[in-house]
Order: structure tokens, then sequence, then C-alpha cells
């Protein structure tokens, strides 16, 4: 955690290179944005991987829901890919 000076000078920084020199800036935020998606598709694959062993374990009707669930969410990141590729 950064004290209250320290954030606000953080921001100042983080101001300061968003206006100086934005080409940099949208590069480095594209880069977080796809590390964010990668590691949501690593969840969504751990998850699918996990619906049989959840079907047995828990019913059918639990792990018709989580498919009902996983479609859902492959929906929706087969949607919005240009956000997080």
């Amino acid at each position: 955690m950064l004290s209250k000076e320290d954030q606000r000078r953080f921001e100042q920084i983080t101001r300061h290179l968003r206006e100086s020199d934005p080409a940099f800036f949208a590069k480095v935020d594209n880069r977080a944005r796809a590390n964010r998606g990668r590691y949501l598709m690593l969840l969504t694959i751990v998850l699918w991987a996990a619906l049989p062993a959840m079907t047995v374990l828990a019913g059918r009707l639990a792990g018709a829901i989580c498919a009902v669930v996983l479609m859902a969410n492959a929906a929706l990141m087969w949607r919005y890919r240009r956000r997080w590729l």
C-alpha cells in the first residue's frame, strides 16, 4: 500500500505520462488488458476441465447450471474478444 502522498505523486506521474506520451501509455495499458484476458481465458479452460468432475460430485443439476454459465462466459468472451486480445 502506498501512503496518500505517494499515491498522489504516482497519479501525478501517471497523468503527466498520459499527457506527454499517449502512444506509450496506450501500449502499456493494452498490455495489461491483454494479460487480464489471458488469465480470464485460462480460468475458463480450467473451469471447463473441472465440469465433468463437478457433475459427478455435485450432481447433474449443478453440472448443467455450471455448463450454462460457462457457455454464457464463452459467448461473452467471443463477443468481446477484441477488447482483451
